[in-house]
């Protein structure tokens, strides 16, 4: 379906229409998210329950109390992790000084960080070693950013706002280089780098931008079908950077938009006088409480159901060695990711 036909109800919430629901593509997972979640349950069928998981594997309720059903214990911190034993990092990726720990307390460490952020502080060690200051750009009490400014602590500094760029002071002007969490807006980080470039004018960056590929395709597709869109639900959890990206990328369209968990998170006035309901997900929300919400709307009186397919996506990743390797000595372990 072509996006550019989809407003069949212009945006007159008061209009007596059809009601339609455009389910836009891609949605959910990343390939991030599926890596981590296998990562995750390969460990359990290869090694047993309890496995402990640093954080939240990806912040997503549904993902983390179903992992936790099955064995997977979620902690803060390491020092709630038995002398020894088996702990995965977060596909949010950690600081060194949370891998110093680990090996001081001699734990079985799988790394489940996403490829994507490590791409970032490979990046941040690089620019640090060179002798910059570096600036990132990102929401300070977000786990990726934590991981990320840990990697030269002395050197970043971290901003979120426009008057917070104007407020920044480092050594050499001349000598900054830029980075970005990877789950930002994209209109958010171009704003922030135009404002750094306007302070900085001999700032550098990485020469792919860090926003990564499924935060980017995602917020495109609310982009283009939001304006022929009466209300756009994205699902997703409270603390989903990304998916919150994507409700601010519809609002700021004009078109209403809410973050919801699942289905029964719908508030009934939410969907009067709406013609047209546009549904995604964020790139950690699973595709099972995506058919929830649509059949919840066909409950309501939603009963055309079109996917609005504005990119392809066809990304995957591999996964880490010590994985690879606990599923070749493994008689009998998964040989496969489940994807």
């Amino acid at each position: 379906m072509d996006p550019s036909d989809v407003n069949s109800s212009g945006n007159n919430p008061g209009a007596n229409v059809d009601k339609h629901v455009l389910l836009l593509k891609p949605r959910g997972f990343c390939a991030g998210v599926v890596r981590a979640i296998d990562i995750v349950q390969i460990a359990l069928d290869t090694f047993g329950a309890p496995i402990y998981v640093r954080k939240e594997i990806v912040h997503n309720s549904y993902v983390v109390d179903d992992l936790a059903k099955k064995g997977a214990i979620f902690v803060n911190e390491l020092d709630e992790v038995p002398s020894g034993a088996r702990v995965i990092y977060s596909a949010h990726g950690v600081s060194p000084a949370v891998r110093e720990a680990a090996k001081g307390r001699g734990l079985k460490v799988i790394d489940a960080t996403c490829p994507l952020v490590t791409k970032v502080h490979v990046e941040a060690i690089k620019f640090a070693k060179q002798g910059y200051s570096l600036v990132l750009v990102g929401h300070r009490d977000h786990e990726e950013v934590e991981g990320t400014q840990g990697e030269a602590p002395d050197v970043t500094q971290v901003v979120s706002t426009v008057e917070e760029v104007a407020a920044l002071v480092v050594p050499d002007p001349d000598k900054v280089a830029y980075l970005t969490q990877t789950t930002l807006s994209l209109d958010e980080a171009k704003y922030m780098i135009e404002a750094l470039k306007k302070k900085f004018p001999n700032i550098v960056g990485p020469h792919a931008q860090d926003i990564c590929y499924a935060t980017e395709n995602r917020q495109t597709a609310v982009k283009k079908v939001a304006p022929g869109a009466d209300l756009v639900l994205v699902v997703g959890s409270r603390n989903s950077s990304n998916s919150n990206r994507l409700v601010e990328v519809s609002q700021n369209i004009g078109t209403n938009s809410f973050l919801i968990d699942k289905a029964e998170d719908i508030q009934p006035e939410w969907l009067e006088g709406v013609g047209n309901v546009a549904v995604t997900a964020g790139a950690s929300a699973p595709e099972v409480l995506v058919k929830e919400v649509v059949a919840y709307l066909q409950s309501r009186g939603f009963g055309s159901v079109d996917e609005v397919e504005v990119m392809p996506e066809n990304v995957r990743f591999g996964l880490p060695p010590e994985i690879v390797q606990a599923i070749a000595s493994a008689p009998g372990a998964i040989t496969q990711p489940r994807a």
